[in-house]
């Protein structure tokens, strides 16, 4: 069995260098050959942001604070987390969630695919895996036939 420790990760996959979301990543789920839970370490400088506001249909995902004191926003605000908080993000529009640094997480997640993920900041959802859309854009489910 592989092995990889979540407090010393190579952090060379994954990483983003866009302003707002600018981390350092490693991909524990790849590392230890798993397939059906996927994870990663994300180091988040102070301010900078996991990912656009979002929520998933087809996966869950956790969130485990490794050091630091990174500021979650979900549907009722923001809180911050410390060292060993655990944070549960169930599919649909009550998991949705955005971390902002300082701070290490690790997030695992049920690898489930297809999925669709939902911003609501920008309007947008995508398959998984896939393209970006603007929800605006539906159309019904007849159109074309």
């Amino acid at each position: 069995m592989r092995r990889t420790n979540v407090f010393r990760p190579d952090l060379d996959g994954g990483s983003e260098e866009r302003d707002g979301y600018r981390r350092r990543a490693a991909s524990v789920g790849k590392a230890i050959g798993g397939a059906q839970i996927g994870a990663g370490v994300y180091e988040l400088p102070e301010g900078e942001r996991s990912w656009p506001y979002h929520f998933h249909h087809g996966q869950e995902e956790w969130l485990i604070v490794l050091d630091g004191t990174p500021t979650l926003r979900e549907p009722d605000g923001t809180r911050v987390l410390r060292r060993g908080d655990v944070v549960c993000f169930p599919t649909g529009p009550e998991g949705a969630h955005q971390v902002t640094g300082p701070g290490t997480v690790m997030i695992l997640s049920s690898n489930r695919f297809p999925d669709v993920v939902h911003y609501p900041d920008s309007g947008k959802i995508g398959p998984r895996p896939g393209a970006n859309f603007r929800a605006a854009d539906a159309v019904d489910y007849w159109e074309g036939e």
